[in-house]
């Protein structure tokens, strides 16, 4: 995996954290269908990568605060796994326009990485078995693959198993 930093005019504010971080990462530009509905399958699809590898960035609200979720796109997220993992009771998905004036990325192209606030970030523990996995580069077409440890430290996130199939 070779350090591809912004090319093609592709930086992002998560690509430039990781290279200002000086984080190995590799850029996978795909060509987005203005009518997909689930960005992480198009994704994946397009890249041709296992749902499983990719990862979708969900953003909830966990006790009235905003919190990140990294969940599998192969999953859905388990807003109770969510809340506990981050000692909280409650969760809920938060409103769109609240999440994009947040993260100063568009739904669908939201990554953990890079976002105006630093958000309590939990990162689903199957990413942990992977060497590399993808996800969004702050962008619609564009995923970043990098080390599921690299995106933990980078992100200060938590694992845990929030994920659930099916």
């Amino acid at each position: 995996m070779g350090k591809s930093k912004s090319a093609g005019g592709q930086g992002t504010p998560a690509t430039m954290a990781l290279s200002r971080a000086k984080v190995d990462f590799t850029l996978h530009p795909y060509e987005h269908d203005p009518n997909a509905q689930a960005y992480g399958e198009e994704a994946a699809d397009a890249l041709g990568v296992p749902h499983t590898r990719i990862f979708k960035t969900l953003v909830a609200e966990v006790d009235g605060g905003l919190a990140v979720a990294v969940v599998p796109v192969a999953g859905r997220l388990d807003l109770k796994a969510l809340a506990a993992a981050l000692g909280g009771k409650r969760a809920a998905m938060a409103e769109a326009a609240k999440v994009e004036r947040v993260t100063g990325y568009v739904v669908g192209g939201i990554s953990p990485l890079g976002q105006r606030k630093r958000l309590p970030t939990v990162v689903d523990s199957s990413a942990l078995s992977f060497e590399t996995i993808y996800f969004s580069a702050g962008r619609r077409g564009l995923q970043i693959e990098t080390s599921p440890a690299e995106l933990v430290r980078l992100a200060e996130a938590v694992t845990a198993a929030i994920a659930k199939t099916g």
